[in-house]
């Protein structure tokens, strides 16, 4: 009776640590202006909130046939999330013009990231 209450315990710990992600993440994707920083705030928050969920699912499970299920979901999601995000922010650099005004950095003149950005046209 007390491993069940453990269990439950610790099940209920990692879903709301889930959840404390996921919401981070929906945050941050409505709080930063840059959509890069968005993409990232999305990617990062999906990625815990994912381990966390799957963690509080193993931990309730009934057998470890559904561990072993839970486990090749997860794996999947962690698989295609970081190339759809890296897609996505490749889309970004190629198709938006105004890229450049929005990243600072100390290595690349104002004058070629001027240039650069005139001949993606």
């Amino acid at each position: 009776m007390t491993v069940a209450w453990i269990r439950f315990a610790f099940t209920a710990i990692f879903l709301l640590l889930s959840l404390l992600s996921f919401t981070t993440a929906v945050l941050g994707v409505y709080r930063f202006h840059f959509i890069l920083n968005r993409i990232h705030a999305a990617g990062i928050g999906d990625t815990m909130g994912l381990f966390f969920l799957l963690l509080s699912m193993a931990i309730s499970a009934p057998s470890l046939n559904h561990i072993l299920k839970l486990s090749l979901i997860c794996l999947f999601f962690w698989c295609s999330s970081p190339v759809s995000t890296h897609f996505i922010s490749q889309m970004e650099f190629y198709t938006n013009k105004d890229i450049y005004s929005s990243i600072k950095r100390k290595d690349i003149p104002e004058e070629s990231a001027d240039r650069a950005c005139r001949q993606k046209d």
